[in-house]
């Protein structure tokens, strides 16, 4: 069976970089790999015959049941669609590591499925080898005799082909970007499929790698378009057992899931239940928390960490509150800037608004001095442009030294410090200046064009009663200066199509970036995503710049080239002022009633719920 790709005009796909794969056996052909898993730039740190990972208690106990917090509501169980919102939509919850029910050819690179201790790399999950050529024009996965689904059918190269077909041609349109590389997929018998692709990039296998096995037979006389409250088949760790309404949704662990003594999942899955109750509001839903409604809660709210948690079972010790140290890479928080239409398709605006948010005097009244600027599109990892452009970087660029101004590489792309006063008068003097140069001026204490027409813009975010304290300074300062700022909540359906259909002037968001960021790179800042209904593009980033600078990260044959690249790209952005960076921390802050066990070490790469177990 063969499939071909349709949509190669489409760009991105899942988790880039150049991959030097510790070989499991080497085929005849000297230039022919197979191993066991990927890792970018280098070795992996666990042979082909490891037990299980370090971070793990290999003999936690099974049983018991947790229940988290669910941000919103979901009217749908079909996560594959653009339709509807499943669970796994919902804000944070891939964290948790359960909402994703179907394996993958391979696991570790994903946001519900990561490695704890390795940054970007992948072992086989379905698949217990893969094989490529070094040019990676293709690669091959053997799928494991004992893979199964869970209504006990075997899972096949025919289901690896299916899936790859119906996510890309009716699937959510992330699929289609992710997947526009792949030129076709062929069964080669019951339990090996070969991918070839339109390029020999190095990121191409774990693109195929990380897509969800979908079972033929049960899609084949179901709806895949459809939402619907029917859970599916799948063949994870868990499956849906229970639904109520939009307001709660069971994963039940799966007692004889195929997978379940593998070395990746040994230690891993120890709960019975994970129950999802789902708040429309936060602060309810913390209240709740607060008398045993859940049992688990991740601060998100700096003011909630240091003055919300004073209450009788912390106090007297059945809930337990901890900071828990990490080295993931932050994703970016951002009011992002819509610059596929006024007033943000004009740079000096976009940059005129980011002046006028002040960080210190916010993070010293509103956040009790937690958090760090955010003054990078990839934060605390080593993308970060921080330091003036090197040479090489300026020589990587030299084909657009025409399109480039005089000042790129001396300019200043960090966000300028303040006091913490609140009085930013050198701010509102430069993007004043700005905003002249652009044509707007003061009349009668507004910013108007040269029509009359006044500048002003709306924020947008599903319902969030915490928000807007953050975002009422930052209007103070705007309507200093003359300009109009408003916030708009609206249900989480309607945000949903609203983001989906990039219809707000500037919105509030956070995009994870992973350790080695790959596919995002694409979905979050190619031009051809700008206009794809659905893509993280969220700034309308059109920019040939941007693109070359995206490609050439992706194609990078080594970890030094991959790094400049995207520090240039990061330049370019910051540059650029596509969005009004916020801030980040470099701590887990969670609360939990005492119930639970958890491995003694930080977890450097996850959050880790899925190595925590029921107290005995």
């Amino acid at each position: 069976m063969i499939f071909t790709n349709p949509t190669k005009t489409l760009l991105a796909s899942l988790f880039c970089l150049c991959f030097s794969i510790v070989p499991l056996a080497q085929a005849e052909e000297s230039d022919i790999t197979r191993s066991h898993g990927y890792h970018p730039f280098g070795d992996l740190k666990y042979p082909a015959d490891f037990q299980h990972f370090d971070y793990v208690n290999p003999n936690a106990p099974k049983g018991g049941s947790i229940t988290l917090f669910g941000n919103g509501t979901f009217d749908s169980l079909n996560p594959y669609i653009l339709k509807g919102i499943s669970p796994s939509d919902t804000p944070g919850i891939q964290m948790y590591g359960v909402t994703e029910i179907a394996d993958s050819l391979l696991m570790g690179n994903q946001p519900h499925n990561p490695l704890g201790d390795e940054a970007g790399a992948a072992y086989g999950l379905i698949a217990d080898w893969i094989e490529y050529p070094e040019d990676r024009s293709w690669c091959i996965f053997h799928l494991r005799d004992q893979a199964r689904f869970h209504d006990g059918e075997p899972i096949r190269a025919d289901d690896v082909v299916f899936s790859f077909e119906i996510l890309n041609s009716k699937g959510h349109p992330e699929y289609s970007l992710r997947l526009s590389d792949v030129k076709s997929v062929e069964a080669l018998d019951a339990q090996t499929v070969k991918f070839t692709f339109t390029e020999g990039r190095r990121d191409l296998p774990l693109v195929v790698g990380a897509i969800p096995i979908l079972p033929k037979h049960y899609w084949q006389s179901h709806d895949f378009e459809r939402t619907t409250l029917e859970a599916p088949v799948s063949s994870g760790p868990y499956r849906i057992s229970h639904i109520q309404g939009g307001k709660q949704v069971t994963f039940e662990r799966v007692k004889d899931y195929w997978a379940k003594d593998l070395p990746v999942n040994r230690g891993r899955y120890n709960f019975d239940n994970v129950i999802f109750e789902f708040f429309r509001d936060a602060d309810v839903g913390f209240e709740a928390f607060k008398s045993g409604g859940y049992d688990l809660h991740y601060t998100y709210s700096s003011k909630r960490w240091a003055t919300g948690f004073d209450f009788a079972a912390l106090r007297d010790g059945r809930v337990n509150k901890a900071e828990i140290p990490h080295q993931i890479p932050r994703p970016v928080q951002a009011f992002f800037l819509n610059s596929r239409r006024p007033p943000f398709n004009d740079a000096k605006v976009r940059q005129a608004v980011s002046l006028l948010f002040d960080f210190e005097w916010s993070n010293r009244n509103l956040f009790a001095d937690a958090y760090t600027r955010t003054v990078s599109w990839f934060p605390n990892s080593p993308y970060s442009a921080t330091v003036p452009a090197s040479d090489d970087e300026k020589a990587l660029l030299a084909s657009f030294n025409s399109q480039l101004p005089s000042d790129y590489f001396s300019a200043s792309i960090t966000p300028p410090v303040n006091d913490g006063s609140g009085q930013i008068r050198n701010r509102m003097r430069e993007a004043l200046t700005l905003l002249k140069e652009s044509g707007w001026q003061l009349k009668d204490n507004k910013l108007v064009d040269k029509k009359g027409t006044a500048l002003k813009f709306t924020v947008l975010n599903y319902h969030n009663p915490g928000i807007y304290r953050i975002l009422a300074p930052w209007f103070r300062n705007l309507e200093r200066l003359g300009i109009e700022a408003e916030y708009r909540e609206v249900d989480p359906a309607a945000y949903k199509e609203k983001l989906d259909n990039f219809e707000y002037d500037a919105v509030m968001f956070v995009l994870p970036i992973r350790d080695y960021p790959g596919p995002e790179l694409k979905d979050y800042f190619l031009s051809s995503s700008s206009g794809v209904s659905g893509s993280r593009n969220l700034a309308g980033i059109d920019d040939p710049i941007v693109d070359f600078l995206v490609k050439r990260a992706l194609a990078a044959n080594n970890e030094a080239a991959y790094t400049l690249a995207l520090h240039a790209l990061d330049r370019r952005l910051r540059y650029q002022h596509y969005g009004v960076l916020n801030y980040h921390i470099r701590h887990h802050r969670i609360a939990w009633w005492d119930k639970f066990d958890r491995p003694e070490e930080p977890i450097p790469f996850g959050f880790g719920l899925d190595t925590w177990w029921t107290k005995k």
